[in-house]
């Protein structure tokens, strides 16, 4: 693939954990090709090279370039790309134009980390040469060499990956679209779009697996007709007792998908099934702390729309105490508010600044308290949550403004638990 980059003149935009990969990807095969590095943090960007030049962002040099190899953090949101959109590509798009292994990927506003995970397992379980990437926190460049043509790859990707590809998977999963990331993009409607491209260009042995019980994803799904299209719905599957450690009606979806794609591969169900049976939640995702001073404390820092702490709730049944609340990204949180408001809840801690806002709007017969910060309600919630029952963070919102990702949240709230020990 290195071939198709040398003679160019190439820009990596935007400098992360992505950036940094697709840098150390080309320097490994050519040391001689002149990279640009533009990325708003440029003068930290410490490189020993000096076949590199690193600049802030300039988005009116960009025309100049022959490839513009965009990270995900990076947003055209407000910025006429017009001049050199036919110029963008990505670790995605090169990966997939140049691979002749077998690709499934998965996206979704919610579910596609834990779908791709399981998929993952299942391949492994069935013997299978494959490779998990992606969003799930490996950058494809990173393992790319490991790469054989016999090999499965499964990859999570997000919405900021899709935006631009003009190449889509073998296997597409899209999970849900629910209104998330509107910080990101102009409206809601290039939001699902930018996620529709893991199917708008699959052909007629391509396969694409959805729900129509999701009505936006739906509607959407609607617009392509290249490919097999299978819709898993939750009513009329065929394994209700599918023996999991993975709680709620969200979950059992997308273990469903996951089956729908050892189907398609005809792989070894009995083989397929064990794999889902002993696979454990990701971090941060529903995940069990431990039961501290008897009280049973759950981890969902992942959940950043409102529809993930409602599914959270109600698969946790013994929830009496909530944290809520994150960065404010526009989102319509009534469906939410109607929630907790029918729900039997007794406590309810808010985060900033979404939490404040909505703590009035929560009926008064529950024990309300606003804080600055998970710290404080894990103290809060150690005081007031009943023995033997659950304390849950979900925040339905972002963590981004307050902490450095979900991750650090979810990690600072398991920290701040782990000090009553």
């Amino acid at each position: 693939m290195i071939n198709n980059l040398i003679n160019k003149k190439i820009v990596i935009l935007g400098f992360g954990k992505e950036g940094n990969s697709t840098y150390n990807y080309i320097r490994k095969y050519d040391k001689n090709i002149f990279l640009t590095i533009m990325d708003n943090n440029y003068k930290n960007i410490i490189i020993d090279d000096k076949n590199v030049s690193i600049e802030n962002i300039d988005y009116q040099k960009l025309k100049d370039y022959d490839l513009i190899i965009k990270t995900p953090g990076i947003s055209f949101k407000e910025v006429d790309i017009s001049s050199f959109k036919s110029k963008i590509t990505s670790q995605l798009e090169l990966f997939l134009e140049n691979t002749k292994a077998f690709i499934i990927g998965v996206t979704g506003s919610k579910g596609k980390s834990t779908t791709s995970t399981l998929i993952y397992e299942i391949l492994k379980n069935n013997n299978k040469k494959c490779i998990l990437l992606g969003n799930i926190g490996i950058p494809i460049f990173d393992e790319i060499d490991e790469i054989k043509d016999d090999y499965y790859v499964v990859i999570e990707i997000s919405s900021h990956m899709l935006q631009y590809v003009k190449k889509s998977p073998n296997i597409s999963v899209i999970t849900n679209f629910f209104p998330e990331h509107l910080d990101h993009y102009t409206n809601l409607d290039e939001y699902y779009n930018a996620k529709l491209n893991i199917a708008r260009y699959q052909n007629k042995e391509d396969f694409l697996i959805y729900t129509s019980d999701n009505k936006d994803l739906k509607n959407y799904i609607d617009k392509i007709n290249n490919q097999n299209k299978i819709d898993v719905t939750f009513k009329n599957n065929k394994y209700s007792n599918i023996k999991t450690n993975l709680k709620g009606e969200h979950n059992l979806k997308d273990i469903l998908y996951a089956l729908k794609v050892s189907e398609i591969l005809n792989l070894d169900l009995n083989k397929s099934l064990d794999a889902i049976e002993k696979f454990k939640p990701l971090k941060h995702r529903m995940e069990l702390v431990g039961t501290y001073n008897g009280i049973i404390f759950y981890n969902d820092s992942i959940a950043t729309i409102p529809d993930a702490t409602i599914n959270a709730i109600k698969a946790l049944d013994t929830v009496n105490t909530l944290i809520v609340g994150g960065k404010d990204r526009n989102i319509d949180y009534t469906d939410l508010i109607n929630y907790i408001n029918s729900c039997k809840i007794k406590n309810i801690i808010f985060l900033p600044s979404t939490g404040h806002k909505i703590c009035d709007t929560i009926n008064s017969v529950y024990n309300k308290f606003k804080v600055d910060n998970v710290e404080e309600a894990v103290d809060i919630a150690m005081k007031v949550t009943e023995k033997g029952k659950i304390c849950l963070l979900s925040p339905a919102a972002s963590s981004y403004g307050y902490y450095k990702n979900f991750e650090d949240r979810g990690n600072r709230y398991i920290n701040a638990i782990k000090k009553y020990k």
